[in-house]
């Protein structure tokens, strides 16, 4: 089993959500991007969105969030958006 990523995803002024998760997609600029463990290191800019998280333990989380950027590095994935909530 791949190890699992650590995931934070933050707005301007608070944290939004963190824990371990086994995907993260997101919508960028470019498009939807899914993330998944050993993913290669980057850095995209994020579109105003949804960002889904499936977590180790089962549980799919749904965040709203609105422009921003998504980092990748070591399968640590950090969503930072001027402003977001969770929506489930």
């Amino acid at each position: 089993m791949a190890s699992p990523l650590n995931v934070s995803v933050v707005s301007a002024n608070q944290q939004i959500w963190a824990g371990e998760a086994s995907m993260v997609v997101a919508k960028t600029v470019e498009g939807e991007i899914g993330i998944l463990a050993g993913h290669e290191p980057m850095l995209a800019i994020l579109a105003a969105g949804e960002v889904r998280v499936n977590t180790t333990s089962g549980e799919r989380l749904v965040a709203r969030a609105d422009d921003g950027f998504l980092s990748v590095e070591n399968d640590t994935v950090t969503i930072v958006a001027r402003d977001a909530e969770l929506v489930s």
